[in-house]
């Protein structure tokens, strides 16, 4: 059968006017963000035979991003909601970082937060992959939202030998609570590992991720308390069940605007911690201070942040085991950025870590390290001098 293209232009205009009827009940956004620029990593002084990082330059990527987002009004207070959003690596257009690693948010459709949801007086509720644990609202928010990176364990989690389960989780089920006196909290949970092992009628699947967050706005006063848990399913031969928490507490002052001065403590618990025998739940606790202040179209950012050594340990001094010893470190970013506009601005860091002896805190957030595979480089100082440009659209 031959379409006229008369008749086919009338179909394709009256699908565009039907679809632009609905459109009109609800709203739907484009949004998303480049961040690229220039820099040069290295992470050399290990006390590991040849497993020093020299320095070499790059050019990097930092959680740009696509997405879409939208609501629909249903009435009576209640709205849908979605969201569904993609990481893009646009200085390679692959899903790997810096070093070749795999980054598990770019490269795949809805590989950051995505969700649809109801959100209404009395709370909202999403389902999708979504933010655990990590997110630290206005008291940070240098490398999700500012320039490429900062101080490792600034959102709790890169501690180095020490996992830390937070982070973003496919197969989430999130409930946020209405806003009560500058009050409100949001409780997680992800069935995790539970959905990966269907086939495999031997293995227990009781695995899980659970967490809690509660955040207080008072004025210029901003504070977030987290907590996250992750079980892994307990293994059919008999080894170890992967055991993982860890507790964070934040506050910041904004004493002026686009000033703020704030303070992050996390302690963090592993059963599984790199180097150690499995089964051995040991913890480590960091502190970071960060801090910027707004001189006309420039910003100033500074962190500082210190990591105790790693505690409990009752299998640091099995042979071929790392001790637990000298597992502390240090870290401190200063950096600027020049609004060139209110979406568009340059910007200049550096980034300096000083890791002990037996470890190896590194800036593994969105893939961007350059250190891959073996030998891990314990003892070794990662630091990166960047020029980059941010534009949100």
């Amino acid at each position: 059968m031959t379409v006229k293209p008369t008749a086919l232009a009338a179909a394709v205009c009256g699908l565009l006017a039907s679809s632009g009827a609905i459109a009109q009940s609800s709203s739907v956004q484009l949004y998303g963000r480049a961040n690229l620029g220039f820099d040069r990593y290295e992470a050399d002084g290990s006390n590991v035979a040849g497993a020093d990082r020299d320095g070499r330059f790059r050019v990097f990527d930092n959680s740009s991003r696509v997405g879409l987002r939208g609501t629909e009004d249903l009435g009576n207070g209640l709205k849908a909601i979605f969201q569904i959003e993609t990481g893009v690596n646009v200085d390679n257009g692959s899903n790997t970082g810096q070093g070749g690693q795999g980054n598990g948010s770019t490269g795949f459709w809805a590989a950051r937060d995505s969700y649809v949801g109801l959100d209404s007086n009395f709370g909202r509720l999403t389902f999708g992959r979504q933010s655990i644990y990590y997110a630290n609202g206005v008291n940070a928010q240098f490398a999700s939202n500012y320039i490429n990176t900062e101080v490792p364990w600034t959102d709790g989690r890169a501690f180095g030998r020490v996992r830390v389960p937070g982070t973003r989780q496919s197969n989430v089920v999130m409930y946020t609570t209405p806003t009560f006196s500058g009050l409100n909290g949001s409780l997680y949970y992800s069935p995790n590992a539970q959905e990966s092992v269907q086939t495999n009628s031997t293995a227990d699947t009781n695995g899980n991720i659970w967490g809690a967050t509660a955040r207080g706005t008072w004025g210029p006063f901003y504070a977030q308390l987290d907590y996250v848990s992750n079980e892994g399913n307990t293994p059919a031969s008999g080894g170890v069940r992967s055991d993982q928490s860890a507790w964070k507490l934040g506050a910041s002052w904004g004493y002026m605007p686009g000033a703020r001065i704030g303070l992050i403590g996390t302690r963090a618990y592993d059963n599984q911690a790199l180097g150690l025998t499995a089964g051995d739940k040991v913890d480590q606790w960091s502190w970071t201070i960060n801090w910027e202040h707004t001189f006309g179209n420039f910003q100033l950012l500074a962190q500082y942040g210190q990591m105790s050594n790693v505690k409990s340990c009752d299998s640091d001094s099995t042979p071929g085991n790392v001790s637990c010893g000298d597992s502390g470190a240090r870290a401190f970013m200063v950096g600027g950025r020049y609004f060139m506009s209110k979406r568009t601005w340059v910007y200049a860091s550096y980034n300096g870590t000083w890791n002990k002896s037996n470890q190896f805190a590194d800036y593994t957030n969105a893939g961007y390290t350059s250190v891959n595979g073996a030998p891990f480089p314990y003892g070794a100082d990662p630091e990166i001098w960047a020029l980059g440009i941010l534009h949100n659209f």
